[in-house]
């Protein structure tokens, strides 16, 4: 079950609900599988411990291949209808669903039973949508509801199957059947060096202690070097303080652009693929910029790039013109006072040059002050748009969460004070989707999303503050 300390000293309890599982896991591999290791609960859920001293480098828990779980697992008839476009996801959440369905009569009660419960775990493709509206001004929200949507299209495909064998899946819902696809024990440090490695001479998979455990410890492992967005939508937890937090940013060529259709061809030629796997252009992922950093080491040279070939002069300005723009023109849009709109020539050159050179669009800065100067400008703009957002979607959290529990005596008396009309509207939006969300029986869940909703939106307002200054300094330096 993934979750993450700050500290390996955690106070814990035996597990008695699965203290039979690794004698059980031991029985069927014929052989040792830990010595090192107890399943305890802890404030972080159900774990694993050290039993005794553990030694960096020490094997403490070897599995034989012939014990995983696998979409092989799931029962011929079930399979034979499923056909070959079934993902093998959909078929091991099937294997779990049908194995809960058996209880203690399958043979994989012992392992099936120790399984994380849904109430237990908060990837976002589990909560609500009410739940999602806390983190609607990220980027997490829409690939959240993108996944939630492709695993219900695959729920419905499969549906007809699933009727077919009511014995099995009768109850099976579609929160249900995402639960099924998450599952594991070890819980997640990002500075833990102990890893799961597969041994190439046995057909074994085997842990390997980074660190030295004294006994009681929790015994963390790192799942990947992978950034909070993703620890929370696939595992349901995240580390406030990780060098790893990033923010998803969507950046769009303006649809009135009269060369639009040929920006979006050269982009998708020569714009490097986005980092998050999702065959979206227009997607970027931005780091904490050192304000120290002349590079800008932070925003990406690929969104660099993409800023340089969307913009286009006096569309991408809002009405309030900033000032340290340089350009006073107060509350109204105006073209600007020099011609750096595109010709479809120029755009030619920059994709003769990416060309001859590495086949990458835009990847220095342009010779043209002016442009460089918008193509930054433009991005800054976004950034402090998605600044206010989440501010006031961040305000919003913190006083909902406050008067969290009086709610529960009497909703109506929440009273926001703040009058800016954006925050006033994320704080209406956010108290009644978490009035609908929020039960006695529900509390302790919806308080742990909404810390990690806090926390999620707090690390992202450091990122894009930071962008954004840096952003400032290097405008600045273009008009000297």
């Amino acid at each position: 079950m993934g979750s993450l300390s700050q500290t390996h000293e955690v106070p814990h309890s035996v597990d008695e609900e699965c203290s039979h599982l690794l004698p059980w896991l031991r029985q069927k591999a014929g052989a040792e599988i830990s010595s090192h290791l107890t399943i305890g609960k802890s404030v972080y859920g159900r774990s694993l411990f050290a039993s005794k001293p553990i030694q960096a480098g020490d094997c403490i828990l070897k599995i034989p291949h012939s014990l995983d779980l696998t979409a092989d697992n799931l029962h011929p008839s079930v399979s034979s209808l499923l056909g070959e476009g079934v993902d093998d996801d959909v078929k091991l959440a099937l294997v779990v669903l049908l194995h809960q369905k058996l209880g203690q009569a399958s043979e994989l009660a012992p392992y099936i039973s120790c399984l994380p419960r849904v109430e237990e775990m908060h990837n976002t493709m589990l909560w609500s949508n009410d739940e999602l509206e806390m983190i609607k001004t990220s980027l997490l929200y829409e690939i959240t509801l993108q996944i939630k949507d492709i695993i219900e299209e695959e729920f419905l495909n499969i549906k007809h199957v699933l009727d077919r064998f009511p014995e099995y899946f009768e109850d099976v819902t579609l929160h249900k059947f995402k639960h099924a696809y998450n599952l594991d024990f070890f819980n997640h440090d990002i500075d833990s060096e102990t890893r799961v490695l597969n041994d190439d001479f046995e057909p074994v998979s085997k842990v390997i202690a980074g660190k030295n455990y004294a006994p009681g410890d929790e015994v963390f492992i790192r799942y990947k070097d992978v950034t909070n967005d993703k620890l929370l939508l696939q595992y349901g937890f995240m580390n406030p303080s990780s060098e790893y937090h990033t923010v998803l940013v969507e950046f769009t060529v303006p649809q009135h652009d009269h060369l639009h259709a040929m920006k979006l061809d050269l982009l998708d030629r020569h714009l490097i693929p986005d980092e998050m796997g999702l065959n979206v252009i227009n997607w970027f992922i931005v780091r904490n910029v050192e304000r120290s950093c002349v590079e800008g080491r932070g925003i990406s040279i690929e969104l660099r790039a993409f800023a340089r070939v969307a913009m286009e002069s006096g569309s991408l300005f809002p009405q309030k013109m900033p000032q340290w723009m340089g350009i006073p023109l107060g509350e109204t849009t105006l073209p600007l006072p020099f011609p750096i709109i595109w010709s479809s020539c120029e755009l030619q050159q920059l994709a003769m040059e990416a060309t001859e050179d590495d086949g990458h669009l835009a990847r220095v800065p342009l010779k043209n002050k002016a442009r460089e100067m918008e193509a930054h400008q433009f991005l800054r703009l976004r950034f402090d748009d998605m600044i206010e957002n989440h501010s006031a979607a961040l305000e919003a959290n913190s006083v909902a969460f406050k008067y969290y529990d009086y709610r529960f005596l009497c909703p109506s008396k929440i009273i926001y004070y703040n009058t800016s009309s954006s925050c006033t509207r994320v704080h209406e939006n956010l108290q009644q989707s978490l009035t609908r969300a929020a039960s006695p029986t529900l509390s302790g869940k919806c308080a742990r999303r909404m810390q990690l909703a806090r926390d999620l939106l707090t690390n992202d307002l450091q990122i894009l503050r930071s962008a954004s200054v840096w952003l400032k300094n290097y405008c600045e330096a273009l008009k000297v």
